[in-house]
């Protein structure tokens, strides 16, 4: 076998060997609880404006079908960051968060990529079983975590610093954002740590609720049981909502979702203000969805569409093209491959997921359905 055709024939491995200097930057911007759909790119701007989640979809490609690992903060977030399932980790509720892994067994993304010479830094909500107090366990060479009330401003500061600090080498940076979060707050009455999103309009001027609001004929015993449980706490308050009720639910819903997509423009911002835009891979997603009242239900926590579809767009200006995508994406375990895909970096052994690089890239929507997924 020739130079020539080993390269052809090794595609992507042969990317591993590249200098690191040679290398994409990585802007990974995730926020807390948004539905895959809810983003003005998606549903036009009447009554939602996301003018920085729909620059990032105007110079990329958007996954429309990407479900998260689980619809709950620390398992979908451990997944994303580590690339196994939540069965792997044994971490598939809040609760464990506390529970420190095995970083040997399962290292996260800052370990992966900072073996690779990346300058690693988190910004951000953590919620993750990791001590962030330890870089040796989770491989950021710099955590700032939100503020102690959970908020998002300042979070888009720390994340802009490091990435005008360290423009000359690559970097993986990522940005963690609360919002739209504190929707949990609204059917509470408690109060936001961003601030009050404001009195709803007149109920008509709200926008519409979900149309499939009511309760599926063959929900499951399971769900049922959670359904009666969770609406008769403070938890989940809704079992008395009415259509106005939904309506301005969701208005508060997309106020929230406004306000830390101007947060998110000023992460993105410094990246175009530091001239990186062609050397930077920006990837967008969601730990989960809300349902806003489908079938009834508030927040997350089970697998009904709106809680486990999220957003994801991968941009690199002058590689991606614009595009919508239909390949199924699992954004716990395909999220490390395709970022591991841009670096040109090794994956890690034993990650069940696939790269989504080529399909970003527009070389194919290929839906790996399949036997090509590994189990």
């Amino acid at each position: 076998m020739n130079r020539r055709t080993f390269l052809k024939a090794s595609g992507g491995a042969a990317l591993a060997f590249a200098a690191p200097s040679q290398r994409p930057n990585i802007l990974f911007i995730m926020t807390d609880q948004q539905f895959a759909e809810a983003m003005s790119c998606r549903i036009g701007t009447r009554y939602l404006r996301t003018p920085h989640m729909d620059s990032l979809a105007a110079n990329g490609m958007l996954f429309e079908r990407a479900y998260c690992a689980n619809p709950l903060c620390v398992p979908s977030r451990t997944s994303l960051f580590t690339g196994r399932y939540p069965t792997e980790t044994g971490v598939e509720t809040n609760d464990q968060v506390k529970d420190h892994l095995d970083s040997r067994k399962f290292p996260l993304m800052g370990s992966i990529f900072k073996r690779a010479g990346y300058a690693t830094g988190y910004f951000g909500k953590w919620h993750l079983p990791y001590d962030q107090r330890k870089p040796e366990t989770h491989g950021f060479d710099i955590v700032v975590p939100n503020k102690k009330q959970g908020g998002d401003v300042g979070t888009e500061v720390h994340a802009a610093e490091f990435i005008r600090a360290n423009a000359g080498k690559p970097f993986l940076a990522v940005a963690s954002f609360l919002n739209p979060h504190n929707i949990c707050q609204w059917p509470r009455g408690e109060a936001f740590s961003e601030g009050d999103p404001g009195t709803p309009p007149p109920v008509d001027q709200c926008p519409p609720r979900r149309p499939n609001y009511g309760t599926p004929k063959n929900e499951t015993d399971t769900i049922l049981l959670m359904r009666r449980s969770y609406q008769a706490t403070r938890m989940f308050p809704v079992g008395n909502y009415g259509e106005a009720d939904w309506r301005r639910y969701i208005w508060a819903y997309y106020r929230m979702i406004e306000k830390v997509d101007a947060l998110i423009g000023k992460v993105i911002e410094s990246v175009r203000g530091a001239g990186l835009e062609q050397r930077t891979v920006i990837v967008f997603t969601a730990d989960h969805g809300d349902c806003q009242g489908a079938h009834g239900w508030n927040q997350k926590t089970v697998f009904y569409d709106e809680a486990s579809r999220v957003p994801f767009i991968v941009s690199y200006k002058g590689t991606t093209p614009r595009g919508v995508a239909r390949r199924l994406v699992h954004t716990g375990v395909d999220l490390i491959p395709t970022l591991c895909s841009y670096a040109g970096i090794p994956v890690p052994q034993g990650l069940a997921g696939l790269s989504m690089k080529d399909t970003a890239n527009g070389k194919g929507d290929r839906d790996p359905t399949d036997s090509s997924r590994r189990t």
